[in-house]
């Protein structure tokens, strides 16, 4: 390893929808960044992951002016959705690993990316909510508390693709009649620029609309509801209710209820639901841990994958505290 990347790490936040890799320097400075599709190894495959990974860490390295000579960097931390069981995580790190990038390597799920990237110091209570939805936790003492996001095999209900789904449905129930009226009828075939929400139901039926199109309905739903439609209001209501759950669940069996925990809400959904919605979730979690602090984190989770590599690397803490500051979101 050349002088010039010894003190170098990658940091991997890899979605379900899109992957963020950055390149950073032991004093906290990012040399190198690049954004690319999900890389969840459930959903695209190990080998798909893999190669797709090396390909955003490669050109984030070439953003770097780093030269591509194995190995380029001290560590790795790579978190990725799709990593819910340990030996998922044994089978990347194998793969990874393989590839020689760095000295160190250390992968795992991405809501503990979360975490670091918007708590003080990497424990507490985060809550994801992208195309899924999941929570992890962590204690002082090491203890982690985490749920498979298999879908509905393992009880996951809430993400934004599921969010959509239920918007459509009600809208295809309110336009036959065997449901409610309700404003998402009309937003809906607005949405996708339709005569009607039958249209929509043929588009994507024959392929002409993808499925993945329906995680769009999403941020639709919170509007219609914040226009005081009963209808959406009830989807948001069970949404809030159930992030409220994997946050009080987790507090409980970590023993937290008790102390200060930070509650750390990431995720395309919930960064963008709006403050009444978050005020609602933070009003349920308090009843459970009444010192507890709710947040909306400010800076994306890859970043939180780079704080986890300057702790393995023994970085100091003024590079850590740089690095959040200068890529906090406004």
């Amino acid at each position: 390893m050349t002088a010039g990347t010894r003190d170098v790490v990658v940091a991997i936040d890899g979605g379900n929808s899109k992957t963020d890799v950055l390149i950073v320097s032991r004093d906290g400075r990012v040399l190198g960044q690049s954004r690319g599709p999900g890389a969840s190894p459930q959903n695209i495959g190990v080998d798909a992951s893999v190669q797709l990974l090396e390909r955003l860490v490669l050109e984030a390295l070439r953003g770097a002016g780093i030269p591509d000579e194995r190995p380029f960097a001290a560590h790795t931390s790579a978190y990725l959705a799709g990593l819910d069981f340990p030996q998922e995580e044994a089978i990347l790190h194998a793969a990874l690993a393989a590839r020689g990038w760095s000295d160190t390597l250390i992968v795992g799920n991405d809501t503990l990316a979360l975490l670091r990237a918007g708590s003080s110091d990497g424990t507490g209570v985060a809550v994801v909510c992208g195309a899924g939805i999941n929570g992890a936790g962590v204690s002082a003492d090491g203890r982690e508390q985490r749920f498979p996001a298999l879908g509905k095999i393992s009880g996951d209900w809430g993400g934004g693709y599921r969010l959509g789904e239920e918007a459509l449905w009600w809208a295809v129930r309110a336009e036959d009649g065997r449901g409610p009226g309700t404003a998402l009828q009309a937003a809906v075939a607005a949405h996708f620029k339709a005569s009607s929400v039958l249209e929509v139901v043929r588009r994507l039926h024959f392929e002409d609309l993808h499925t993945d199109s329906i995680h769009g309905l999403c941020p639709l739903l919170f509007a219609v509801a914040a226009g005081g439609d009963e209808v959406a209001q009830d989807v948001v209501d069970r949404f809030v209710d159930e992030v409220a759950v994997l946050v009080t669940v987790i507090l409980r069996r970590l023993e937290l209820t008790g102390e200060a925990p930070e509650v750390i809400l990431g995720g395309g959904v919930l960064t963008g639901v709006g403050a009444p919605v978050i005020a609602e979730i933070e009003r349920r979690c308090l009843k459970v841990a009444p010192r507890a602090s709710v947040q909306v984190v400010d800076v994306a989770p890859v970043v939180g994958a780079a704080l986890f590599a300057l702790d393995t690397i023994g970085a100091p803490d003024t590079a850590k505290s740089s690095l959040k500051a200068a890529t906090k979101r406004v």
